[in-house]
């Protein structure tokens, strides 16, 4: 075991499966003692069991660390509070916010209800909200802490997860956020966009549906069984780890794709190509009819009608 994280206690969302499960052990094992949130329910958030929380609880104090378990569903607020109380009453700090529990309620979005909206927006970036504002209460006194948010590149743009995309688009807004409003108390925030074969990208449903692909002629089933392979969720533990190590403490409000072997630095977003109106008055639809060709002349539109 190492001891970059020797005396540091983390509260890590989502921790009995997939992405959390590896970050919890990979935190553990360079010595943080982990608050492993999991509220035990369905991909589709639905359903409520103890078991994984307490069976990475046991893996961690294998490793050496110590670890307990909470059951709290991130989207109740008072959730937040309780996690940072039972990391104070167990541990006596806290050091380390990794927000990572997520469901997914794929649609289109012309069936997509407000229920399957709503319930994604508030487990996803109410979950961060309500974790982040009770722990950056503690990390303000203390001067001191450490945030990891759970972004996607869905949040870039996905067919048929209008709720999940938004959700995690707005996590990097939060993320960036935390960054400006808590870097002057000594606090670090950054996002990860992971890539990886977990339980909500390789569903039954997921499986059933690239297996009607291959039957099909499409290549659908073994994709899918590639992808799972090449993109281990347990990959993912050892940069969030290291995130929240001292020789990340220039790394502040930025966001990095992370896949299997892949660790990726996101750019900020910048204006590329831009025109000014002469003068400073405002453009009128005829001037821009004729000078918007400038900006947006190279511009090809990626998902074009079809024909019906």
């Amino acid at each position: 075991m190492g001891n970059r994280l020797e005396g540091k206690v983390a509260i890590v969302t989502g921790g009995g499966r997939g992405i959390g499960r590896g970050e919890c052990l990979a935190l553990a094992s360079e010595g943080a003692r982990i608050v492993v949130n999991d509220f035990g329910g369905s991909a589709a958030g639905t359903g409520g069991e103890q078991g994984p929380a307490d069976q990475v609880v046991a893996e961690v104090k294998k490793l050496g660390s110590d670890a307990v378990a909470n059951y709290d569903n991130v989207s109740d607020f008072a959730a937040g509070d309780r996690m940072v109380q039972q990391a104070l009453d167990k541990f006596g700090r806290l050091d380390i916010v990794v927000n990572n529990a997520g469901i997914l309620r794929d649609k289109m979005i012309f069936n997509m209800t407000e229920e399957e909206w709503d319930i994604v927006l508030a487990v996803h970036l109410k979950g961060h909200f309500n974790l982040s504002k009770h722990a950056a209460v503690v990390f303000r006194q203390q001067r001191s802490g450490v945030f990891v948010h759970t972004a996607s590149e869905s949040g870039l743009g996905n067919r048929g997860q209008a709720n999940y995309a938004s959700a995690k688009e707005g996590i990097v807004g939060l993320s960036r956020t935390l960054a400006r409003d808590m870097g002057g108390y000594g606090v670090r925030s950054n996002a990860i966009r992971p890539r990886a074969g977990t339980r909500l990208v390789i569903s039954d449903e997921m499986r059933e549906a690239a297996q009607k692909g291959g039957a099909a002629g499409m290549a659908g089933f073994q994709a899918l069984e590639a992808f799972g392979k090449a993109n281990n969720p347990d990959a993912v533990g050892p940069f969030v780890t290291w995130l929240c190590t001292d020789a990340a403490a220039n790394v502040n409000g930025r966001d990095f794709m992370v896949s299997g072997p892949l660790i990726g630095l996101y750019s900020l977003p910048e204006i590329t190509t831009k025109i000014t109106a002469e003068g400073g008055h405002i453009w009128s639809v005829d001037e821009l009819e004729g000078k918007m060709g400038d900006v947006t002349g190279a511009l090809v539109n990626q998902w074009p009608a079809k024909d019906k």
